[in-house]
């Protein structure tokens, strides 16, 4: 079977799992998700070892540390994937809602109602909680997913599927296997052919670096929803309480640094700057974090950490458009919340942004002005995340404007059809 033949297979088979899928009761759908939650945990011995697999073969290829941290799989990180199951399980069905209701002139009765999307395909890297997570929210909205992980996680996801098919088909006798698939092979020829089989698949969701996403986008054929990537920024007012710029400025740097949501770039206003960033930047240091600076920035730090030089660089301009998930920070001193606002707007990327302060105006101004998907006022940008919205376990988060934005959860994985009720109606 060529590699054509294999994928049009995959996608012929999803298909028609979607259409069976769509029949599942909500009840029925919770049962097989609450056992697929169960036997993740009872499977951890093997999901651990079969992850061994993928993390000794990274390291040898030389994956980087932030990215063999997303690679890994603990009890913990096991433990995560069966809660995140157990509230998409408590979350309501997206399906069937009635999302408009009217009645014409005449007497037509109009109805709006939430339905599958369809065939949805998961290309990821790295992460394998993620096969978990999708196939989940795709299962709960009915639709029939193909997950395609990176090649270095492909032990970890196949084995996660696997448990979670098995799983499903011991809950009810009506589970359709094919309703949760991962691509078999990591050949990248087999992306381009999935997401050229607009007969078959009806979106795709790519999760992972920009390289990845714009490789995706441009190659696709069925709609895409998409980050490129996340340049997030925190903005430390003037009227700021420095205590808790610092608590969230370190959480949103280094709690997890490789993730979407973390901070790249720490904005702060030049009436608080000679105070706040040696504070700032004694604990970034204590985290072995490096520091790129505008002048304004590295006069102040400079002053003040002599013997932290090697942690000190000069930002270049594509530094502020950088995307690091790495222990790298952007440090800049601006004037006022319209220069931050207008920093945020030229570099950023539209995915999250906070604001650090106790002047109600200056929130509203910057929660008016900036033009992202999540805006926070007094809050990390790590928040940015389906779990923590309470949509359970997250698909993906987008910045697109047109159709789903920000964390994407089950509502997001529908779309909607009409339905007309007459009594012999035509029109005249």
């Amino acid at each position: 079977m060529t590699l054509t033949e294999q994928i049009t297979q995959l996608a012929k088979q999803a298909k028609a799992a979607s259409r069976e899928l769509a029949k599942l009761s909500t009840g029925e759908k919770d049962k097989c998700l609450s056992a697929m939650a169960d036997a993740l945990e009872k499977n951890a011995t093997a999901i651990k070892e079969a992850n061994v697999l993928d993390m000794e073969a990274a390291a040898k290829n030389g994956l980087a540390a932030a990215m063999l941290d997303r690679l890994k799989l603990d009890d913990k990180r096991i433990s995560a994937m069966a809660k995140g199951l157990r509230e998409v399980v408590a979350l309501p069905d997206p399906v069937g809602k009635i999302l408009d209701e009217r009645v014409r002139p005449n007497g037509l009765k109009l109805q709006k109602i939430s339905t599958p999307i369809g065939v949805v395909v998961i290309i990821y890297e790295s992460r394998p909680n993620v096969t978990a997570d999708a196939a989940s929210l795709c299962f709960k909205s009915s639709n029939a997913t193909i997950l395609r992980g990176g090649k270095e996680a492909m032990h970890s996801n196949q084995i996660i599927a696997r448990t979670m098919i098995d799983a499903g088909k011991k809950a009810i006798a009506q589970f359709p296997e094919c309703a949760i698939q991962v691509v078999p092979v990591a050949d990248r020829e087999a992306i381009p052919i999935l997401l050229g089989l607009t007969q078959y698949i009806d979106l795709c969701m790519p999760r992972g670096g920009e390289g990845l996403i714009r490789a995706v986008a441009e190659c696709s054929k069925v709609p895409v929803i998409k980050h490129y990537k996340g340049v997030c920024h925190v903005f430390v007012d003037a009227d700021a309480d420095l205590q808790m710029a610092e608590k969230i400025a370190m959480n949103a740097k280094v709690q997890r640094p490789a993730v979407c949501n973390a901070m790249e770039t720490l904005l702060v206003d030049k009436k608080v700057a000679d105070k706040f960033l040696p504070a700032i930047a004694e604990k970034l240091f204590e985290k072995h974090v490096e520091l790129r600076t505008d002048d304004l920035s590295r006069e102040i730090l400079n002053s003040k950490f002599k013997t932290h030089n090697s942690k000190l660089r000069v930002a270049s301009e594509q530094d502020w458009f950088t995307e690091y998930n790495d222990y790298i920070l952007n440090v800049r001193v601006v004037d006022g919340v319209k220069q931050a606002v207008d920093h945020i707007n030229y570099y950023g990327s539209a995915h999250s942004d906070s604001i650090v302060t106790r002047n109600e105006a200056h929130a509203k101004q910057f929660l008016n002005d900036v033009d992202s998907a999540t805006v926070y006022w007094n809050a990390s940008t790590r928040f940015t995340d389906g779990g923590e919205f309470g949509m359970g376990a997250e698909i993906g988060i987008s910045t697109d404007k047109i159709g789903a934005r920000g964390p994407m959860g089950l509502a997001e994985l529908t779309s909607y059809k009409w339905i007309g009720i007459g009594d012999g109606h035509v029109r005249a």
